[in-house]
């Protein structure tokens, strides 16, 4: 099973220390970004006031490992060039988030970006089906609260995990929220290839082993 890290930034110092102890193990570092508008939680850059004076910052280790941001903030058509600048291969976009998805996807894609669209747990597939077909993947979140990392995973995800299979049988599916090694074998099971796990690689104390288990599943 293909597994990315994710990343929930306090400020940059904890994004470089962090991306540190996983860019050897894994070709994808998951970012996630939040604004404190739509989640609660507000991740760097947004606290910082480096950004917010429109300074930017290149990504630690750049050239050394790839980068996915995994946008949780409103609007991210008017910051979208931004990540593309911080050297972004993949993109995440929510589809709560905006009500200019299939845009945003068009100007992504011309970008050469990857695009995946991301789904709350209680988010009907229904709504946004004319879109699904137009994204490189879809992540399915496994937590009712996002936007914060250690949330108790959901036994309903595997509901919408066999609604889109039904939908999309060949698409590429994610999941990220409440991971772990346990889940993640049911997960594969179910047809998800690719999981997004925080916590669960962070808080070891054996952070390449774990990694290495994930890809064994």
């Amino acid at each position: 099973m293909k597994i990315t890290p994710a990343i929930i930034p306090k400020s940059y110092e904890d994004l470089r220390q962090k991306i540190s102890l996983v860019k050897d193990f894994s070709h994808f570092v998951q970012i996630d970004i939040t604004d404190g508008i739509f989640v609660p939680s507000t991740s760097w850059p947004y606290s910082d006031s480096v950004w917010s004076e429109g300074i930017f910052l290149d990504m630690p280790f750049c050239n050394e490992c790839n980068f996915e941001f995994d946008l949780m903030i409103q609007n991210p058509e008017k910051t979208i060039n931004d990540w593309v600048m911080e050297g972004a291969s993949k993109i995440v976009v929510h589809v709560e988030s905006t009500d200019n998805l299939e845009l945003l996807i068009a100007e992504l894609k011309e970008k050469n970006i990857e695009v995946g669209l991301a789904f709350n747990i209680e988010t009907p597939l229904d709504l946004y089906s004319h879109l699904l077909d137009k994204a490189d993947f879809i992540q399915l979140m496994g937590i009712e609260k996002i936007g914060f990392q250690g949330q108790a995973f959901s036994e309903k995800i595997f509901e919408k995990i066999a609604d889109l299979r039904k939908r999309k049988p060949d698409v590429i599916m994610s999941v990220d929220g409440g991971v772990n090694l346990e889940n993640a074998k049911r997960l594969k099971e179910a047809g998800v290839s690719r999981v997004v796990a925080g916590s669960t690689i962070f808080e070891s104390d054996n952070i390449e082993k774990v990694i290495e288990q994930f890809k064994e599943i």
